[in-house]
């Protein structure tokens, strides 16, 4: 099992970095959104302010989720275990690591890791 190339390494680092600049300036957007100055109008206007805002507390929290992924990926970059499938422990595509830097699974991992959760969801 050969080690993913540094030059590679280096590409994702710096995606994952700016994916994770990107998603605090996201947060910061969301976090700022919420803060609505107008508390009052009627029912009608009230429902749809709490419906505003349960759907930006929804699309925080994903960018939440998805901020630790990135962090993880960075832990991996620093511990030497960046671009290893957590299912096949087999080396992670390139064009794969490139297009989602986070990625903790293989072409192959996430089939595999599909085919179970479906089994399991039944």
């Amino acid at each position: 099992m050969g080690l993913v190339e540094a030059k590679l390494v280096q590409e994702c680092k710096k995606r994952l970095i700016d994916a994770k600049t990107d998603l605090l300036n996201r947060v910061r957007d969301t976090r700022r959104d919420l803060t609505f100055e107008d508390k009052g109008g009627d029912e009608a206007d009230q429902t749809v302010r709490v419906l505003a805002e349960a759907e930006i507390l929804t699309l925080n929290e994903r960018l939440r989720s998805q901020l630790l992924e990135i962090e993880m990926a960075l832990s991996r970059i620093e511990s030497g275990t960046y671009g290893i499938c957590e299912e096949t422990e087999e080396m992670i595509e390139k064009e794969r690591l490139l297009a989602i830097p986070w990625t903790r699974l293989s072409i192959e991992g996430a089939e595999i890791r599909e085919s179970v959760q479906k089994r399991y969801a039944r």
